[in-house]
């Protein structure tokens, strides 16, 4: 290898040399040649895929060991093992009802298709996420399952159905570890799914799981993981009423159909817009249990009668209910409007469905402003008032998702009630009843320790009541205009922002005290209070600069506030396509590039000769930057320019600068240059102005004068 540092090279070559080697061979730009610097971009790969010349080759095999996990070659013989003669394969195929599953994969797009970029690489087929020896194994598995029955032929007819449907899912968990968009994780070490989240990116290193063994991807631990499900459910239903199942749409089927009116509360989990695209994913499993299960009954057979799940059904205006531009030739003003309005129309079933002192029940874990607004003006339209929310943490941490990307922690609980008759609201009232309605909710969820996107949308549920409590909201100082429900969130979300900036100002939580305080200098406060200085995900930044009425774009590149990093570690190896690392218009989740990372630039790297002066167009420069103007001239010993500065721009006697330098003293390292020169900087403007420096109050406890 080139470029191996010198026994006598220093820490930073070593460490730059390492650096570089475990940064792999594929980037944004293509895949780079393990030795020579050449470079196949994106786009030829994307071609030779296309055209089948996408091949793999078996790198290593992973054994157990005496003291765990080895890693090794593989040798001649195992890598012979791994070819399978199609021969072989069309003649198992050929007894399978089906055959082997061409269906067609999805195709990538805007909305919640941009989950999928595998079929930019020739991957059109359900198939060819497999290879032969997996499509071998899967095959196996699927034509076994179905032999049961005739094996089963003295039981009676009701436990061969439930011992197959209940064996049905080890071959979706066999699949779902034994595809070649399966990878491998160091810690543990294991397999890890197909489905790491909610989308099928292009991954340039699989892992192919023994099906045979007692480990993770194996049939064995399938077939456990499926019976302590299965005894789990019947333990926790096993005192419970018979249920009663209905399948019919709820967007178009009048709940008054079946009698049904009259329920207490009707709880629900709606389609999250655009975060997930349910049914194209469904798609993996349902081409297998379909032939598993074909012909265990006709019940099974008319579930499965169609090659692929159901989807939007554009003629009867009826189907999957999500935001995906691709499927209204990308429209997305089309599709958002179909997903709203078809929200709206289950949610008018649900308002007929109910008692008049009934409840409505949402769960919602999706961060994105557009997929809120979206549901709440379904809401509003289906004559529903917004009571309350609750945060509830149901989002597995260890998830790949909460681990790459600003994914909200918790669900939301939105719950709802029917709206009595109301005239039109005006917008200034409402505005005061939501802040009043909130404030001690946020103490409240400050207190239990609710922190990020989940703070603010926790909110959102007691704010909007003031605002869905009228049919409409009507702007006093614009004659025929209302206030939308996108300008309402937007009041909210900066009201809230104030309250966590406030904390850092005061720690009492005090919005007053962020009065007159510059959207740059509250968006810093609130990464700082957040972040630190390390990684951040975008798709938070994101939110917070949307709640500051700043742009992520305009902190990057106008302000130098924010610097844009790489992809997140830890996860799937992925292309630029992937919808939670690439470029695409956001990821599953709707937030922007969740799974690339910006950091908040210290004040070393703000160093620009501008940093602290009015812009030529006249534009005051942000409190934090005329705090770090002064850093670096108190820096360079020049005590008569920070007096200047100070004196140009009315800083000596300014109480919210004072609370400023002290919230940065707070949130910089102990012991730290950034922390020693903001205290020796805060005291000597207390000095030059004979006021104390200012500190911040101790929180009290709630009801002792908070």
């Amino acid at each position: 290898e080139s470029g191996v540092p010198r026994a006598d090279g220093t820490a930073a070559q070593r460490r730059e040399h390492d650096r570089r080697l475990g940064g792999g061979t594929m980037s944004r730009s293509g895949v780079q040649c393990p030795l020579c610097p050449a470079i196949m971009t994106m786009q030829d790969l994307r071609l030779d895929g296309r055209a089948g010349r996408l091949g793999e080759v078996m790198t290593a095999v992973v054994v157990d060991g005496p003291s765990g996990k080895e890693y090794r070659l593989p040798t001649g013989l195992e890598q012979q093992a791994a070819r399978v003669e199609q021969a072989d394969l069309d003649a198992l195929y050929a007894d399978i009802p089906f055959g082997l599953p061409d269906e067609p994969t999805p195709k990538a797009g805007i909305g919640a298709s941009r989950a999928f970029s595998i079929d930019g690489y020739g991957f059109d087929a359900w198939r060819t996420l497999f290879t032969d020896r997996q499509l071998l194994a899967l095959g196996t598995f699927a034509q076994e399952t179905r032999r049961l029955p005739e094996k089963m032929a003295a039981e009676p007819e009701g436990w061969r159905e439930a011992v197959v449907a209940a064996l049905a899912p080890t071959i979706s968990r066999l699949a779902d570890r034994g595809s070649t968009l399966a990878t491998w994780t160091n810690d543990p070490e294991k397999v890890r799914s197909t489905f790491a989240r909610f989308a099928l990116p292009m991954v340039w290193d699989f892992v192919e799981a023994c099906p045979l063994a007692d480990t993770s991807g194996g049939f064995v631990q399938a077939v456990e993981w499926t019976a302590e499900v299965c005894e789990h459910l019947l333990a926790a239903t096993l005192d419970a009423p018979s249920p009663a199942v209905l399948r019919r749409s709820a967007a178009t089927s009048p709940a008054s159909e079946d009698g049904n009116a009259g329920f207490d509360v009707i709880c629900t989990d709606p389609p999250y817009y655009d975060a997930i695209p349910y049914s194209d994913l469904m798609d993996f499993f349902h081409v297998w249990l379909r032939r598993a299960l074909w012909g265990l009954s006709p019940a099974i057979d008319a579930a499965f009668e169609a090659p692929l799940g159901p989807k939007w059904n554009a003629a009867a205006n009826d189907g999957e209910l999500i935001d995906d531009a691709a499927r209204f030739g990308g429209d997305r003003e089309a599709s958002k409007r179909n997903y709203e309005d078809g929200m709206a129309r289950a949610f008018a079933g649900f308002h007929a469905a109910l008692r008049g002192d009934g409840r409505l029940v949402l769960v919602f874990a999706n961060k994105s402003p557009d997929a809120w607004e979206t549901l709440v003006s379904a809401l509003i339209r289906a004559g529903f008032v917004v009571d309350g929310s609750w945060p509830i943490q149901t989002e597995r941490l260890a998830r790949t998702r909460a681990m790459q990307s600003a994914a909200l922690a918790s669900s939301i609980w939105i719950v709802c009630r029917k709206r009595p008759p109301a005239r039109a609201g005006w917008d200034a009232p409402v505005l005061a009843e939501m802040r009043r309605n909130i404030t001690q909710q946020l103490r409240d969820f400050w207190d239990a320790g609710i922190r990020g996107p989940d703070f603010v949308w926790a909110a959102t549920g007691p704010a909007l009541e003031a605002f869905s409590k009228h049919p409409v909201v009507k702007k006093a100082d614009a004659a025929g205009s209302q206030m939308t429900v996108s300008e309402f969130l937007r009041e909210v979300r900066r009201f809230v922002v104030d309250f966590v900036v406030g904390r850092v100002l005061t720690r009492d939580g005090d919005a007053g005290a962020t009065r007159g305080l510059d959207d740059v200098t509250t968006y810093y406060l609130l990464h700082r209070n957040d972040f630190g200085l390390g990684e951040a995900p975008i798709g938070a930044c994101i939110l917070y600069a949307l709640s500051c009425n700043v742009s992520d774009r305009d902190l990057t590149e106008r302000y130098d506030v924010l610097s844009r990093g790489g992809r997140a570690s830890g996860g799937d190896e992925t292309d630029d396509d992937d919808p939670d690392t690439g470029d695409d218009p956001g990821p599953p989740d709707g937030s922007g590039n969740s799974g690339s990372k910006v950091t908040l630039n210290p004040w070393t790297r703000r160093s620009a000769k501008s940093l602290g002066y009015p812009a030529p167009d006249g534009r005051q420069p942000p409190l934090i930057d005329q705090a770090h103007r002064l850093m670096h001239l108190w820096r360079a010993g020049d005590e008569a320019q920070v007096n200047d500065y100070l004196d140009d721009r009315g800083l000596k006697r300014h109480a919210l600068f004072a609370r400023l330098l002290q919230a940065l003293i707070e949130l910089a390292p102990a012991a730290s240059e950034e922390r020693a020169l903001l205290e020796s900087l805060s005291n000597h403007i207390a000095a030059r102005s004979g006021m104390a420096p200012a500190r911040q109050r101790k929180l009290q406890p709630l009801g002792e004068g908070a």
